[in-house]
């Protein structure tokens, strides 16, 4: 269902509340969204930051089902973020004076195996390393056949399999994760070597588990395919990018567009279609996370006409509501 102003309480609230400053600029990407797709566009969402940890499946899962999402790019921490979410939530503490933390008490977090991502900790046990087991078993499998996959589709054999379907601890339309599997989402996982099964796989081919470190494929490989996938898309399909914080989540794919200009010479490219950044990064000298939108311009990544947004605000609030009103909640 498209968004407008006979839309859910939330859609309403926003649209009656929501007139100026950032809150303004809330309404105009969220509209600018609505708009992309309804005019036949396709739209790419980036997740930096924690976002899984800080549950966005809520929402951002709906949103895959309803087709108001057609490729994620995501840092490894956010994809496998939602899957420890999904199998350990129950065990998950959330701490709501971490200001207040000293040393000892980190120290303490530490010695408890409890990871803290600012107010929530992750449990190693329940989490990590009941899904390190998961993951060994389709990396060793693929290994042992001499087989490659990207980071994404180990984690899809690994949901679709049903073998971990008795330690879900949340509702299934809750996750990501699993709308995204179900779906065989395309998805791009820039630098995922640095997160928490990196380095597990990462050790798992020093101890040898994994004979052939290129098992798990690079992000070279994913541009290339970001390049197939960008070009058969655009030809009848103007795409969006919608990101969600800052880094290579988003630095990384946008930069498709001006290696098949610049570095491939082909013309006839279309640029992105729209763009949005959320973001509570400060402008400032260098600053590519806080740099507004229209230095992209330069890049060759934006064009003039480009719609493009910047909501200088907290993500954890301001996707959840943009999604809100693209689904017309």
């Amino acid at each position: 269902m498209a968004a407008s102003s006979s839309g859910g309480p939330i859609t309403q609230f926003i649209n009656h509340h929501y007139r100026h400053f950032n809150a303004a600029a809330l309404v105009d990407a969220a509209k600018g969204y609505v708009a992309h797709l309804e005019s036949g566009g396709r739209m790419m969402a980036c997740l930096a930051g924690a976002m899984s940890t800080a549950e966005l499946g809520l929402s951002l899962a709906e949103m895959i089902r309803q087709n108001k999402v057609h490729l994620i790019s995501c840092t490894g921490a956010n994809l496998e973020e939602d899957v420890f979410n999904l199998v350990a939530h129950n065990f998950y503490e959330r701490v709501p004076h971490y200001r207040q933390l000293s040393p000892a008490d980190e120290q303490g977090l530490l010695e408890r195996h409890m990871n803290r991502v600012t107010d929530t900790c992750i449990p190693e046990g329940e989490a990590m390393r009941r899904m390190e087991k998961a993951m060994l078993e389709v990396w060793t499998a693929a290994d042992q056949a001499g087989k490659r996959f990207f980071p994404h589709e180990f984690f899809y054999q690994v949901l679709l399999s049903g073998k971990y379907r008795e330690f879900y601890q949340i509702e299934e339309k809750d996750s990501w994760m699993l709308a995204a599997a179900e779906k065989n989402l395309p998805m791009i996982v820039p630098g995922w070597e640095d997160s928490t099964l990196g380095n597990m796989y990462a050790a798992a081919v020093i101890r040898g588990d994994v004979k052939n470190v290129h098992t798990v494929r690079t992000g070279i490989e994913y541009m290339t395919w970001l390049a197939d996938f960008y070009t058969q898309t655009t030809a009848s399909s103007s795409l969006g990018m919608f990101q969600i914080g800052g880094g290579i989540a988003g630095d990384f794919p946008i930069c498709v567009v001006p290696m098949l200009h610049q570095d491939l010479l082909r013309e006839d490219v279309p640029l992105w279609g729209y763009f949005c950044q959320i973001s509570d990064s400060t402008t400032s000298y260098g600053s590519y996370s806080g740099a507004v939108p229209n230095e992209k311009i330069t890049w060759g990544k934006l064009g003039i006409d480009t719609p493009r947004y910047i909501v200088e605000s907290d993500a954890t609030i301001v996707a959840p509501l943009i999604f809100s009103y693209v689904l017309g909640w």
